[in-house]
Formats: C-alpha cells, sequence, structure tokens
C-alpha cells in the first residue's frame, strides 16, 4: 500500500537535513577561523615579547608581504625591528603605519622612539610635536623628557620626568633615567637620591647600582651604599668608586679601593688588577 503523503515529507526532511548540515558546515567553517585568529594572535603576542628579535623579523617581515593590507603586522615589523637593534629601518615601517587611515597617536609615539633610537633626535622632536598633548601616556614623556635633555631644557625636562613617574606602576626604569639626567647637569645629590628611589623599585638593576656609587664617589662618598649585591657585582662596584677617585685625584683611596675590588671578586677581576698593576708603576717611576 502506497503512502502519497510521506512523499513530501521526506522531501521536507531532506530540505531540512540539508540545511542543517549547511548551517553545521558553515559553524564549523566559523569556529576554524576563530581558532586560527586567535592561534595567529598569539603568535604575534609571543613573536613581540619571548621570540629572538631577528625571527620575529622575519616572521613579520612574510607576513606583510602576504597581507600588505594588515596595518597591525606592519606595527608588530616596526615592533620587532626596534628589538632587533634596527631602529632606522623600524622608523620607515613606523612611517608606512601613521601615514595609513588607521595610524594613531600611539603610532607616532612609536615613530618618535625608533627615530630617537636612530639618533635623528631633530625628527623625534618634530614627530612628539605632532601628537595632540591631550595624548598623555608614559612612553610619550618619557620621550619627551630624553629631548628635553637633549636640548639642555633641564625645567622641562623634570617636569616631563615626574609625569611620566605618574603614569607607570614600574618606575624603576624612568627613575633611573631621570637620575642619569641630574648627573650629567652635575646634580649629584639629586642624581643619588633618584638612583636609590629607582632600586627600591628594582633592586636587581646593576646599571642603576653603578649609577649609585658613581654619583655618591662624585661627592667623594667612597663607601658603597647599603643595597643589595652579590659578592661579584661589590667587586665592579668598588671599581667604579676607586675610578671616580683616581680621577679627582684621590690617588690612595683609589688605590685602596682597587685592591678591595680584587681581594673581593669570587673570580680573576682583570681590569682591576690591570688598573692597580697601572697605578702601583705609576707610582713607583714617580
Amino acid at each position: 500500500m502506497r503512502h502519497p503523503f510521506l512523499t513530501p515529507l521526506c522531501i521536507l526532511g531532506a530540505v531540512i537535513l540539508s540545511a542543517c548540515e549547511q548551517n553545521t558546515d558553515a559553524e564549523v567553517r566559523r569556529a576554524i577561523e576563530d581558532v586560527n585568529v586567535i592561534d595567529e594572535s598569539n603568535l604575534n603576542d609571543l613573536m613581540l615579547t619571548v621570540a629572538d628579535p631577528n625571527e620575529a623579523v622575519a616572521y613579520f617581515s612574510k607576513t606583510a608581504q602576504q597581507h600588505p593590507e594588515r596595518i597591525d603586522i606592519r606595527r608588530g615589523l616596526a615592533k620587532s625591528l626596534v628589538r632587533a637593534k634596527k631602529p632606522r629601518e623600524a622608523a620607515v615601517v613606523w612611517k608606512q603605519v601613521i601615514d595609513s587611515p588607521e595610524g594613531t597617536n600611539e603610532d607616532r609615539v612609536g615613530h618618535a622612539d625608533a627615530l630617537i633610537r636612530a639618533n635623528e633626535w631633530q625628527k623625534a622632536e618634530a614627530a612628539l610635536n605632532a601628537i595632540p598633548p591631550t595624548h598623555e601616556t608614559f612612553d610619550r614623556y618619557r620621550l619627551e623628557a630624553m629631548i628635553a635633555d637633549a636640548n639642555k631644557k633641564w625645567t622641562k625636562a623634570d617636569s616631563f620626568y615626574e609625569t611620566a613617574f605618574g603614569l607607570t606602576t614600574r618606575p624603576a626604569g624612568i627613575l633611573n633615567n631621570w637620575g642619569y639626567s641630574k648627573l650629567t647637569r652635575g646634580d649629584f645629590p639629586g642624581a643619588e637620591r633618584l638612583f636609590s628611589e629607582s632600586l627600591t623599585y628594582d633592586s636587581s638593576n646593576f646599571t642603576t647600582k653603578n649609577n649609585l656609587v658613581l654619583a655618591r664617589a662624585a661627592q667623594r662618598k667612597y663607601d658603597l651604599p647599603i643595597i643589595t649585591m652579590t659578592q661579584q657585582e661589590q667587586a665592579e662596584l668598588l671599581y667604579t668608586a676607586a675610578l671616580t677617585a683616581i680621577k679627582q685625584g684621590d690617588v690612595t683611596i683609589g688605590k685602596s679601593l682597587l685592591e678591595d675590588a680584587v681581594e673581593t671578586s669570587p673570580r680573576h677581576f682583570e681590569q682591576a688588577t690591570r688598573a692597580l698593576e697601572t697605578l702601583n708603576a705609576t707610582v713607583t717611576k714617580g
């Protein structure tokens, strides 16, 4: 016995099943695309942080050639070039980014940063001047302070450093830079204060420790500050203090500090030993 009413039901069922299959396929494709976007985003982040800088440059260069319309990839390339210590090339790429409709004020800050690293100070200053004053970020004021330093506009530099300090939760670096600015001006007490404050935020930074010893030694305070240091760091800091003492004419103190540096070092301290031998030879001839 035939059931003619079943035919349209079967056809309807087939249509519904087909539609369901199509929807499922579309959903799968979208899911895969979403996963690819997530994976690419994660890969981009990795390339910008932990990857070897030259590998990151190669990755972003290749991707930029494949997708020339992707400004985010060009941003990644510019940042990677900076990490790879190729600031001139980075500045060229940043210019392409800021000239695009998608260029932002933050991109202009990146461009200025690359120009400073490339020793293009006037161009960097012009790039910063093109950014509206309403764009107030740590990086912008950090660069403004550096420009003011280069122009020996100390009041402006101090103002920019102070503003940058207030815009970051990790101020050790900006305090060190500010301290170095004070050091170059001859404001040794001010430099000492800033280096000491920087070390309260990052006690492991040897550059800041060395700068602190320089600032103190410039005031003829040759004893090492009470800070966290390894035995090797202590030897190197004594060496820094010794050289400063000798340059300032305090030869006897410098010689004693060199001897302490050699004795303190857990391994043969070639630089201090050579300096001590030179000093002894000079004194003997004299």
